[in-house]
This record gives C-alpha cells, sequence and structure tokens, in this order.
C-alpha cells in the first residue's frame, strides 16, 4: 500500500511513523507513507495556500486551487485503480473498525489534512469520501491523519505477525460468537498470578480451550453492555 498525506505540517509527522509497528511495516515494504507540503504547489513567493474567508469571518480557509494542483500530480503518479481520496473533516463519516478493515485493502490511500477554518467548500468535489475521527474538533487533519494510517496499516497483511490477535481485539470479532457481532474485546491477565490482592480467573489456567473461549465471549458482552451499550443496539 502507498499512503500520500497532503499537509500545511509535514513536520508533525515525523514521530508517529518512525516507530513501533509502523515503522517495522515500512521497512517491510508493506507500506509506503509520503508526506507532502501542500505550499509545494502554491505560486506565490509566500507560498500561500490558505485565503481569507468570502462574506468575512475568523480564520484562513485552504485553497481550492492549491489542493487541485497538488491532488492532480499525487493521482498521476497512482498506477492502480484501487485508491482512494480521503479529506478529513469533523463533517465527514465517522471512523471504524469496519471501515479501517474497508481501507486496508486499498493499493493507494491519499488523505488531505484540513486546518485552520477547514477547505474551501469545492474541495469536496474532489474527493472519493470524508471522514471523521470523531465528534470534536481538532486543530487540523493531521492527528486525524495518524489515526486512521495507524489504524489501517495494521490491519494489512504481514504487518501484525499473529492474525489471532487482530481478530479477537476489540470492535473486530469475539470467539465462539458470529462475526457479525463487535464487541470490546475481553479482559486480559498475565504474570504474576497474585497481584495486591487481585487474582487471575482461574479459567484461564485450566487448559481447556472451550471453556476459556466461551468465558471470553461471556466477558465480552458483559464488559461492552456496562460500557459501550450502544454497540449491543447494533446486533
Amino acid at each position: 500500500m502507498t499512503i500520500d498525506i497532503l499537509t500545511l505540517f509535514p513536520k508533525m509527522f515525523s514521530g508517529p511513523f518512525s516507530e513501533s509497528i509502523i515503522k517495522r511495516a515500512i521497512e517491510k515494504g508493506l507500506v509506503s507513507i509520503n508526506i507532502h507540503n501542500l505550499r509545494d504547489w502554491a505560486t506565490d513567493r509566500h507560498k500561500t495556500a490558505d485565503e481569507k474567508p468570502y462574506g468575512g469571518g475568523a480564520g484562513m480557509v485552504m485553497r481550492v486551487d492549491i489542493i487541485d494542483k497538488a491532488l492532480s500530480t499525487l493521482k498521476s503518479k497512482v498506477k492502480s485503480q484501487k485508491s482512494k481520496v480521503i479529506l478529513l473533516t469533523p463533517a465527514g463519516k465517522l471512523f471504524n473498525q469496519k471501515m479501517a478493515k474497508t481501507l486496508s485493502s486499498y493499493s493507494n490511500l491519499l488523505l488531505i489534512c484540513g486546518h485552520y477554518e477547514g477547505v474551501d467548500e469545492r474541495v469536496r468535489k474532489l474527493v472519493d469520501e470524508e471522514i471523521s475521527i470523531g465528534d470534536y474538533v481538532l486543530t487540523g487533519g493531521e492527528l486525524a491523519a495518524m489515526v486512521i494510517v495507524d489504524a489501517v496499516v495494521r490491519l494489512i497483511p504481514g504487518v501484525v505477525g499473529k492474525k489471532e490477535s487482530l481478530k479477537s481485539e476489540s470492535f473486530s470479532f469475539t470467539p465462539s460468537l458470529p462475526h457479525s457481532f463487535t464487541l470490546l474485546e475481553y479482559p486480559q491477565y498475565t504474570r504474576p498470578f497474585e497481584y495486591n490482592g487481585m487474582k487471575v480467573p482461574k479459567i484461564l489456567l485450566s487448559g481447556n480451550h472451550k471453556k476459556i473461549a466461551e468465558w471470553r465471549a461471556e466477558q465480552a458482552i458483559k464488559r461492552t453492555k456496562k460500557r459501550r451499550p450502544d454497540l449491543l443496539k447494533k446486533i
């Protein structure tokens, strides 16, 4: 997969993609992440990519012509037809695990990071999809891009070593339940067996994998009912 990110602040990405799983995925050649400074497509000497809004108001608006030029350049280099241009905006569809799984099947993703008072409305005509990572407002789409890239890249085959760890995590699949169930993950434990009076449930030491799977499914339902009852309403 190739991921291109259009941003006014490329230095913000210098850390998150150079550590842990994302770094290893890049080193393995499973994903290529390219950060592009939107100002590179500006034509004036100040490299202006935003202007004051028509009609007045606070803040600055990112220009449609600059974004269009950048998209044209980057899209011309995309060889695969399975590509998608995404605008990161609070007004977009709410990002979730199902969406991350769908995006992980694409060969190329192009993310546009909004900033300031957002983008010129005409930019929406240039993209395939608009995505939001939550019902709140950030200073820009850079952090949202990092979240989406992390969630998507880890689902690319070969990035995470053990496939089972992906199947049993929150919002994915719970053992002994149908695949349509999206619940929070069951509780996990490791050594020591007892700490400050808190013990690991004995069922996990029983060696009975069928009983353990049933216990985990039950715990996943209980946790979801308590913390995210909205998910149960969808089942």
